[in-house]
């Protein structure tokens, strides 16, 4: 943790991301350079050293996911960021750590593609491929960014949630949000709520690596501590040894919904503003949300009674947050630097409503004036 905890810092994005992911514990980090990302890796070579930890700059995505996956079954907070072709390298060793039940925390810095694209440009293209990127039939946990304050609260939380939930979680910033300075004021150590992971609480002997509990969440023992514990991407039983029992398999893929549907309460984060008499309303995530915020409060200044929900969880997506504005609101506008992939969640949630999109992907960021031009005419 930054020992200027408590002053007013003027920090870049990326910065607050690495102050979060330590203050949240992580201990590891292993990855490639990559643009917007970079600044991460950066920081993290120097900041880990110097509080015990680990850094390692790897070949590849590919190797730096494998690493952070064996770094968190030793025992060990883990975190790799990236962005656009490193996140897809990931894909693979990502579906493990789903397999496996592995608690670390990706951060893709999202730009312009498909392939190398605008590598310097902000994009949202990679928010279904956070959800569906890899492969299988299995819940994830995907968190957005919006601010500098954000990069560092929404990533503690998600630190807090893979340890709790034995998941991989997926924080997606831009080149926006990445790049701002902003001012932040980094809170106490002792206010920072942190979680980790639940330890056995029984003797090697009588430790069953993925015995199910009331919660779906099998208590984890870190690799080297004496207890017997095998890991495999191959679906397998209580014991970590592969299965093609039907019925186990089914028990299997069912827990790890199991688990997610349970804390559906907590996982879902959204942050709505002026929505209490709010007649029209934006649904936004990231970058674009900060214009939208601006765009609201100028409607706001002309007497139009405008709201923003701003999405922090995309997945599972926050349907009963989205579900009540779209209930209360007659018209919804949900702008994206995509050609639309969030608006067709909303348009799952409800289709009586009048739902608006608008799309750029010139790679250049959705400008509050262009959102203030929909909500006149809403």
């Amino acid at each position: 943790m930054s020992e200027k905890t408590g002053q007013r810092l003027l920090l870049q994005g990326n910065e607050a991301m690495v102050e979060g992911a330590l203050a949240a514990g992580c201990r590891f980090f292993a990855g490639y350079p990559i643009t917007p990302a970079s600044e991460i890796a950066e920081l993290m070579s120097l900041r880990l050293p110097a509080v015990g930890g680990t850094f390692i700059q790897m070949e590849d995505e590919i190797a730096g996911m494998g690493a952070v996956i064996g770094a968190s079954l030793a025992g060990v907070k883990s975190l790799t960021a990236t962005s656009g072709p490193g996140f897809s390298l990931m894909q693979e060793n990502l579906g493990f750590a789903c397999a496996a039940e592995v608690p670390c925390v990706v951060v893709n810095v999202m730009r312009t593609g498909p392939s190398t694209g605008l590598s310097t440009s902000p994009a949202q293209g990679d928010v279904m491929q956070a959800r569906w990127g890899t492969h299988g039939d299995h819940p994830v946990i995907v968190l957005a960014v919006s601010t500098v304050n954000d990069c560092f609260t929404v990533i503690v939380q998600a630190f807090n949630l893979a340890e709790k939930y034995r998941v991989p979680v997926i924080v997606l910033s831009d080149e926006i949000v990445a790049h701002t300075r902003e001012a932040v004021v980094l809170p106490d150590p002792a206010a920072i709520t942190v979680i980790d992971r639940m330890r056995p609480a029984v003797p090697p002997e009588w430790y069953i690596p993925y015995e199910d509990n009331s919660r779906g969440v099998p208590a984890m023992a870190e690799m080297g501590s004496g207890y017997r514990h095998h890991v495999t991407g191959l679906i397998h039983d209580v014991r970590g040894f592969p299965t093609e029992r039907p019925e186990e398999v089914d028990a299997f893929i069912r827990r790890l919904f199991h688990k997610i549907t349970n804390g559906f309460t907590e996982i879902q984060l959204t942050n709505p503003v002026m929505m209490e008499d709010a007649k029209i309303a934006v649904i936004a995530y990231g970058a674009v949300s900060r214009s939208a915020l601006r765009a609201v409060r100028q409607a706001r200044s002309q007497g139009i009674r405008a709201g923003l929900l701003q999405l922090i969880t995309l997945y599972p997506f926050p349907r009963k947050a989205v579900e009540a504005v779209l209930a209360q609101c007659r018209r919804v506008l949900v702008p994206e630097m995509n050609m639309g992939q969030v608006i067709r969640e909303v348009k799952r949630v409800n289709r009586t409503t009048e739902i608006v999109r608008h799309n750029r992907v010139d790679g250049q960021l959705i400008t509050p004036a262009e959102i203030y031009a929909h909500l006149l005419a809403m």
